[in-house]
């Protein structure tokens, strides 16, 4: 069977799986191309309002494809990280439904996604220096934001391997799922479905920006104008009216 990135749009949810169960869904040149034209493919589709990206079982993802690393230069790196990148700089909302290892290049796909749920066997392993490689593709800035500089050395310097419970009690993770995974994601998706697409994608960049902020008035400026632009569209109008009505009893 062909490696292939699979892309199912329903509901108003993309659902992304890496399917090369043969190398653990190891990331190669063209599979990394083709996660980020799905990507780009669910953005572009005003149907789809929050993406799901998965591996087919047992793995999440092992990484870049050793042999492509293997003779890498920089375009070839560049390369490689197109696929996660895209995820990490998606318009849409993310969920990385993680079910086994994610590892290397794996590892960053899961870190680049908004929120992540677990399966029991999920587990989290940079594994670049026992490879004897430098991280790259921006894995010690991620992990860094997500679980502290302690957490961050610990896994990156000392190899420490999170597991599903671990990664949930230091933040890597939103919950472990003992049902289906990508069931679960739909569900959690379901709010980001419900809202209106504009508005969603608005409080995503608002999101990103702020973050950045150190000043709690700079945030308020930030958000004052998406805010007022979306007191003037027709969803919250129709939304109030609505509301009023229900709370009327008409």
């Amino acid at each position: 069977m062909t490696d292939q990135i699979r892309s199912s749009h329903d509901g108003g949810v993309a659902v992304l799986t890496i399917d090369a169960p043969a190398t653990r869904n190891a990331l190669t040149l063209d599979l990394s191309a083709q996660l980020a034209a799905a990507v780009s493919r669910a953005e572009a589709d005003e149907s789809v309002h929050a993406l799901v990206i998965t591996g087919a079982p047992p793995a999440f993802c092992a990484g870049a494809d050793l042999d492509t690393l293997a003779g890498a230069r920089e375009d070839g790196l560049r390369a490689i990280y197109d696929g996660f990148l895209s995820v990490a700089r998606c318009s849409l909302p993310t969920i990385a439904a993680v079910g086994g290892a994610a590892v290397g290049a794996g590892l960053n796909l899961a870190l680049a996604a908004d929120v992540r749920i677990v399966g029991p066997k999920a587990k989290f392993v940079a594994r670049f220096l026992d490879l004897g490689i430098h991280p790259g593709g921006g894995m010690t800035w991620m992990i860094q934001r997500l679980v502290g500089p302690q957490k961050a050395a610990a896994m990156t310097l000392f190899g420490e391997v999170v597991g599903a419970e671990a990664a949930v009690e230091c933040g890597l993770a939103l919950r472990l799922v003992e049902d289906d995974l990508v069931e679960t994601a739909r569900e959690l998706a379901k709010p980001a479905v419900g809202a209106p697409r504009d508005v969603l994608l608005a409080t995503k960049r608002t999101l990103r920006h702020t973050a950045s902020l150190s000043d709690h008035s700079a945030a308020v400026d930030a958000e004052i104008e998406p805010q007022l632009a979306s007191l003037t569209a027709p969803p919250f109008t129709e939304r109030l009216a609505r509301l009023r009505a229900s709370m009327t009893g008409q």
